[in-house]
């Protein structure tokens, strides 16, 4: 998962992709000037770059806990995408709002 998330983020952050209803940070605002689509998804990128590098890093240190469960790592790997995507998506839309 973390891999797919930086690989989507890299033409985002690249300005690659045009203002569309599939892939992107797509709300009104963005969907209606093409400016505001090009510096949200560039800002918007780079979060969803680290919180896939995230999820890379707690999912490679959490195999090494001894005695982890499997269900007790799964959760604790998805807990820190959420952390890490959910702060960056704040971030974003408060870069939105301020446009």
């Amino acid at each position: 998962m973390g891999v797919l998330l930086i690989g989507l983020s890299i033409p985002l952050m690249r300005n690659n992709i045009k203002p569309n209803g599939w892939y992107g940070f797509r709300v009104a605002k963005t969907m209606n000037d093409p400016d505001i689509w090009y510096a949200v998804n560039h800002h918007y990128s780079y979060r969803l770059f680290w919180s896939g590098a995230a999820c890379i890093v707690a999912s490679l240190l959490l195999y090494l806990v001894p005695g982890l469960s499997i269900d007790a790592y799964a959760l604790s790997v998805l807990g820190v995408f959420a952390i890490v995507f959910l702060a960056g998506l704040a971030q974003s839309i408060r870069y939105l709002k301020a446009l």
